[in-house]
């Protein structure tokens, strides 16, 4: 197997500015150990990978590390029987781009138990569209459903609903017959949220929530991307035999209730984490994906797609709550001026 070199996006948590990610090259002889190597054809920018690009959060553990939660392609070598060369696979969390070099380089080395075989009905784009957010919210979708809940019983609230677990979530739910409302700090965004599937878009500033233990039952369940005093608020206005599931923690990482939601209206608080997903249910989510969850237009959550060399810039714009959607990778080139819809306009 030839050498090849590949580019990559190189990160070095002790190093702060400008110079902390950086592109380099790199040669299969820089990869970290593992059983199948893919070229990469796609990668995703997530939550996660922006603090890790610009040191908002502490993701890395290990330093220097090449960036990426995401990565689909093909197999260019693997020692593992289940996964020959030209395979299409998945690989997605499992410490990607947190302990193990990540998605941002041109190829990755993991262990083979890290790798999903790509679903009939996936191909590497599509798979990073969806990528970690559309699993997660895949995953919220089967936690919800696990945990009985119906359309018949009213409406769902999807808090930070422009981003991109948020916006696939609406997508999947109205596709399978929730009504769905959007809450959203992006009111300029209310009509693509609305094309997406949401029935109502809310203001989040323009929403006023109540202190008490219990508010009024507004929404049968909901999915929160947000955390802190939003989901303590919105675990307070559930109905009774609702479903929360908690996700993200942008608004803070406290939670501060009471009982009296989980006592009083049998209100279920449902956590995941997708990074740790068991792989029977990482395969069968991926399956699913590929099939019913499948969201009816992928296409229109794609809001831009950018190179190595702009995912500083993005990464600080996403942060800074001036990105929507779902932002591709492209790891093996430079779209260096082309990225311009994936932001908001200040």
């Amino acid at each position: 197997m030839a050498d090849q070199s590949f580019p990559a996006l190189m990160i070095r948590e002790e190093v702060a500015g400008a110079d902390r990610a950086q592109v380099v090259t790199l040669t299969s002889a820089d990869l970290m150990e593992g059983d199948v190597e893919i070229e990469v054809a796609w990668s995703s920018l997530n939550y996660k990978d922006a603090l890790a690009v610009t040191g908002g959060g502490r993701i890395l553990r290990h330093s220097p590390l090449v960036g990426g939660i995401d990565a689909a392609g093909r197999v260019m070598h693997s020692v593992a029987p289940e996964f020959s060369v030209g395979t299409e696979v998945i690989v997605t969390g499992c410490g990607l781009g947190e302990f193990h070099h990540g998605g941002f380089a041109g190829r990755i080395r993991v262990p083979a138990d890290w790798v999903v075989a790509m679903p009939e009905g996936l191909d590497a784009r599509k798979a990073m569209l969806l990528g970690t957010a559309g699993f997660t919210a895949a995953m919220a979708i089967s936690r919800l459903e696990l945990n009985l809940q119906e359309p018949s019983a009213g409406p769902i609230l999807v808090t930070g609903a422009s981003g991109g677990v948020g916006c696939l979530v609406i997508n999947m739910l109205a596709a399978r017959g929730f009504e769905v409302i959007a809450l959203s700090g992006k009111p300029a965004l209310s009509d693509w949220l609305k094309s997406l599937g949401a029935s109502e878009v809310l203001d989040r500033a323009a929403v006023t929530w109540g202190r008490r233990p219990l508010e009024k039952a507004r929404w049968a369940g909901a999915v929160d991307l947000v955390g802190g005093d939003l989901l303590s608020s919105v675990v307070r206005s559930i109905r009774p035999w609702g479903n929360v599931v908690s996700i993200g923690l942008a608004g803070g990482a406290e939670l501060h209730t009471t009982v009296m939601p989980f006592i009083l209206r049998g209100v279920s608080l449902l956590g995941l984490t997708s990074a740790r997903c068991p792989m029977p249910w990482r395969r069968e989510l991926w399956g699913r994906l590929a099939s019913d969850l499948m969201p009816r237009d992928l296409a229109s959550v794609h809001t831009g797609t950018v190179g190595l060399d702009e995912l500083v810039d993005v990464s600080a714009r996403m942060l800074a709550g001036r990105t929507h959607g779902r932002i591709l990778v492209s790891p093996w080139s430079v779209v260096r001026g082309q990225s311009q819809e994936t932001v908001d306009k200040p």
